[in-house]
């Protein structure tokens, strides 16, 4: 884990555009994915209730956090966004993730479904706000595993969720 969060603050250090940082930490993160040794065991453990989130490290400097995510099977997120760029990489399992945007709608808003995506072992994505809207679910019957680095210290903040939405959403 050590040389991966040296890696994750060579990029963040960069100072670039938060969606072009948060591609390039995906990128980083790749890799290392696949290690067997990447989490310990204790960090591998999930919740019968709801997805367990495991921090595995924050910057003092609020700048960067790693968390790891454990799902069960049909474990998942309610729609929501972010406060910050976020990469996520899936380390085991399968995960299923719908993309949104929001839409006026006769003086309220609305959710559209833009795409979704099944999240294989290895896979990586990043996105920043404000094009963040998402919902994620383990969709295998099978433990899932996920890294989420993310722009901000979770450690600090307690989430990484801005808004959870509860507008209607056109499902796909």
């Amino acid at each position: 884990m050590h040389g991966l969060i040296g890696e994750l603050r060579t990029v963040v250090g960069r100072g670039l555009a938060p969606d072009l940082t948060a591609a390039l930490v995906g990128e980083v993160l790749a890799p290392h994915l696949q290690s067997a040794d990447l989490l310990t065991e204790a960090q591998q453990v999930g919740d019968p209730d709801c997805y367990r989130q495991h921090l595995l490290h924050a910057d003092q400097d609020g700048s960067l956090s790693v968390v790891a995510l454990v799902w069960l099977p049909g474990q998942g997120t309610s729609i929501h966004d972010h406060l910050s760029w976020c990469a996520t990489g899936v380390h085991l399992g399968q995960e299923s993730e719908v993309r949104y945007r929001l839409v006026p709608d006769g003086g309220t808003a609305r959710l559209v479904a833009t795409g979704e995506f099944v999240n294989e072992p290895g896979s990586v994505c990043g996105f920043a706000p404000p094009g963040d809207i998402h919902l994620v679910r383990n969709s295998g019957t099978s433990t899932a595993i996920s890294l989420h680095v993310y722009g901000a210290d979770v450690s600090r903040l307690g989430s990484s969720v801005r808004r959870v939405y509860q507008l209607p959403a056109d499902e796909r």
